[in-house]
Parts: structure tokens; sequence; C-alpha cells
């Protein structure tokens, strides 16, 4: 598993690049996208696609050439595979299979943000990209709204003004967020205003609404301590994304509801879909 730049073709490791180079094969998200990468460091290697619409299939492939004792190189277009990326898929199966999988760490843009966000060190939540949907990125946001920690999104430059519109109302207005644009490429800019003030900053310049976004929101006052996150609520958004043991997994961690508790609801709650959904 091997990171590559998320902009700048330099910030790429001097392991990466090794492993590049002796690799029997490269698992690429775009080969288009990794073969500039390998043309820029000067590299050659045999290219094969592996994206979502095609992982389940490639990722068997991947397990019959490591079987052969190839050694396989898996990279996505930019950063970290598997985060907001493909590539679990291809982990989970040669693991499953008795393969090594050997991570090369490396550039990857949520933490690259964090480190420029000038938000107080403590915990954060990586939530990847928000729903498309309105309704559904609206629900997403309520489960994390009363959440102690810094939330990071991902977003595309078509949706992101919606997205902050939605994070506005959600949120609440006087939330810091802090908004990285193009990370590590000519034209990067990392702005910091309220969340309440975000959207129109987007709207002043077009130049402001191009590139790739992450969007960092400061995370909910702690008034009380007594007071804990809506679990259910929580649970709930969980439930309609991830496998039931998952979710109740996530959910405790996410907010220090008890396990018993929690799993005992998620039963509930899935018994209640079967019902509706027969």
């Amino acid at each position: 598993m091997v990171a590559t730049p998320i902009g700048n073709l330099e910030d790429v490791s001097l392991r990466a690049l090794e492993s590049l180079a002796h690799a029997d094969a490269i698992a690429a998200e775009d080969t288009r996208v990794t073969a500039r990468l390998l043309a820029h460091h000067r590299l050659h290697g045999k290219l094969v696609a592996v994206h979502q619409h095609n992982e389940r299939r490639a990722a068997d492939w991947i397990v019959e050439a490591l079987a052969q004792g190839k050694n396989i190189a898996l990279v996505t277009d930019a950063g970290t595979p598997a985060v907001s990326d493909p590539g679990a898929t291809v982990v989970a199966k040669a693991r499953a299979a008795g393969f090594r999988v050997v991570p090369i760490p490396g550039p990857n843009a949520a933490v690259t943000a964090l480190s420029a966000a000038g938000i107080a060190d403590g915990p954060f939540l990586f939530a990847g990209f928000l729903p498309a949907k309105p309704g559904a990125r609206r629900k997403a946001l309520e489960a994390l709204s009363a959440l102690p920690y810094t939330l990071v999104f991902y977003e595309a430059p078509h949706r992101v003004v919606e997205c902050v519109e939605d994070m506005a109302t959600t949120l609440g207005t006087e939330r810091i967020l802090v908004i990285a644009r193009e990370l590590t490429k000519l034209f990067e800019q990392i702005h910091r205003c309220r969340l309440g003030e975000a959207a129109a900053w987007l709207g002043a310049d077009p130049d402001h609404r191009r590139g790739e976004f992450v969007l960092i929101a400061q995370g909910a006052a702690v008034r009380d301590k007594g007071v804990k996150p809506d679990w259910e609520r929580v649970l709930a958004t969980l439930l309609a994304e991830l496998p039931l043991a998952h979710a109740v997994k996530l959910a405790c961690a996410l907010t220090g509801a008890k396990r018993k508790t929690v799993y005992a609801r998620a039963l509930e709650l899935a018994r209640e879909t079967d019902t509706r959904h027969p």
C-alpha cells in the first residue's frame, strides 16, 4: 500500500519510489494519473487498473498474483490508499489469503490540512465525504453535531458551497471552519473563518471553488461533562451505512455509551427495518 503525492509530485518518499520501482505490477486507481507520477520520477512499471467499480474482481487477480510470488504495489490517484479511496477490499482479501500487507506511509490530505489548520490539538474525527444528497448530508451532520471532536471532511468543488451551508445550519454559524484547497499545489489556499461566513467567502471568487477540498470544523463545545452525545441518533446514522457490529463499535467509541445498551438498541432498529422491508 503505497501513499503517493496529493499534488506536488516531489512529495513522495524514497521508500515509495523504491517500492514502485521493484513491484512486478502496480495496481492503480487511474493508470493515467500513476503513469504521470512514474514518468516524473523516470520509473517504469506494469500498470493494472483497480478502482471502485472493479475492486472486488481486481482483488481476486491480485491475490492470484501474490500466490505466484509476485510483488504488487497498490496506489490511488493521490494520498494514502483505502482512506476515502479504493484499497480496503484488496487488503482484506490479501490478508484473508494469508499474504503480508505492507503500508508505505506518506501524504494524506486530511492530516496535511490539520497540520496547518491552527485548531487546538486534540481528538479529531475523519468523516471523509459526506453524502451527496442534501437530506442524507444534513442527517449525517446532525449525527456528528454534538461530538466534541474536530470534524474533518473531504468535498468536491461542485458541492462545497451547499456543503458548508448545511454545516452552518446543522453545526451552528459560530464554529471555526478551515477550508483547505489545492493542498501542495501551485494555488494552495488555506482559509480560516466562522461557519456562517464560509459560503460567502467561497462565492466571492470563482477560484475559491476550484480544486479538491478538505473542510475542518471545530468540535462542539463541552458545556457539561455529564451530558453525553446522542448515541441513539449516532447509531441510527451509522446503521444506515455500516454492518450492525461495526456500527455498534463505532457508536460506542464516538459517544462513550455502553456496548450492551447500544447493541440491544441496534438489534431493535434492525428488526424494525426488516419489518418495514420484508
